[in-house]
């Protein structure tokens, strides 16, 4: 009985698919989703779904020439809904779901496949400008408006003369006001950095052990409050960002999840401190974050330094034997969400009784 008063993980619906999905996103305000991925002949596929009566429905497909890798609605307008996508050569594209025929942004600058992307003052925030963030197997992080063509607004380059590591993870953060912005980002070789957009430079750094394979702010459009990053070998990290130590950093939890890799961590949108990871092994954890009675205390010269809360682990569910590639949680709905996997399908997922956190 004690478990059925937790959260449960229930999958409503699911559909098979004849490629590989990369990536899923909802379409806001809507019972829409889009699955991103590519055939076996090389070309990309991005399929629009539909919640019906019967289940998942097939609403339209387009098709390109290379694989899309990922992709992101939160750099457009509710208007608009323009979807942003990366894909295996490199290009940036942003399509109009509606006629898809050319895109209505276009850029070429990365020199292989994008690995991440992400948005931000679209349909989540009214600060700033509507920026879209690519992070690159060429090494490089580049930050787009779609107001400009051609050329990035900023970009951050591997020190020249020396091979770039791979960039796995992109995220938006500390956009609550016009100027204020910052960009995470993860490499293959455990790095973390965050960028100041605003001053345009290196603004705090960490090495991890294992590659980060995922990153996300608990909220883009509020100041810097916690970061979880996933990585290789069963581990993830949440950081608390709110407050900076000269010598120790930020404060930090971490756990083991999953026995494989953690995929990403997806923030509940209604709460920002539930969230949810996807593991390599095909599970999903369902996390809350739990404040310390004290945020912050004073070191021996006065100076603050943050202190981390812990984690507790709400549910865990197994879904597939494949890894869980993409997963998104329905801003509209809480609890309702859409996750790909390796298997070639997309699941609808509800989770339960988080109205009860």
């Amino acid at each position: 009985m004690e478990s059925l008063q937790k959260p449960q993980i229930i999958c409503h619906s699911v559909q098979n698919l004849d490629y590989s999905v990369h990536d899923v996103k909802w379409i806001p305000c809507s019972a829409k989703f889009v699955a991103i991925g590519g055939k076996s002949n090389g070309a990309g596929v991005v399929e629009t779904f539909t919640l019906g009566c019967d289940g998942i429905e097939k609403v339209s497909e387009f098709m390109k020439k290379d694989h899309f890798k990922c992709g992101t609605f939160d750099a457009s307008s509710l208007r608009d809904r323009h979807l942003a996508t990366g894909d295996f050569g490199g290009r940036l594209q942003v399509w109009d779901l509606e006629d898809t025929l050319i895109p209505v942004y276009q850029t070429t600058k990365h020199k292989t496949v994008i690995n991440a992307i992400d948005g931000v003052a679209g349909t989540g925030s009214n600060c700033g400008a509507p920026e879209i963030a690519t992070g690159s197997r060429d090494g490089s992080v580049m930050v787009w408006d779609v107001r400009q063509k051609d050329e990035p607004v900023a970009k951050f380059m591997p020190v020249e003369g020396t091979a770039g590591r791979d960039c796995w993870a992109v995220a938006f953060g500390n956009s609550y006001n016009d100027e204020e912005r910052v960009l995470a980002a993860g490499y293959d070789n455990g790095d973390i950095k965050i960028f100041d957009l605003k001053n345009m430079k290196l603004r705090w750094s960490k090495h991890l052990k294992n590659g980060v394979v995922g990153i996300q702010f608990d909220r883009k459009n509020i100041k810097m409050n916690k970061l979880v990053a996933t990585t290789l070998e069963s581990k993830f990290y949440c950081f608390d960002v709110s407050t900076h130590h000269p010598r120790k950093g930020f404060a930090f939890t971490t756990e083991k999840a999953h026995n494989s890799t953690v995929w990403s961590a997806k923030h509940l949108p209604q709460n920002r401190e539930i969230f949810m990871t996807t593991g390599g092994n095909g599970t999903l954890c369902l996390w809350k974050y739990n404040y310390p009675d004290r945020r912050v205390e004073k070191d021996s010269d006065g100076i603050e330094y943050g202190v981390a809360g812990e984690l507790s682990l709400l549910q865990n569910s197994v879904l597939t034997e494949q890894p869980i590639t993409g997963f998104d949680w329905c801003k509209d709905k809480l609890g309702l969400s859409v996750c790909s996997a390796y298997d070639q399908s997309v699941k609808v997922l509800i989770t339960t009784k988080l109205n009860l956190y």
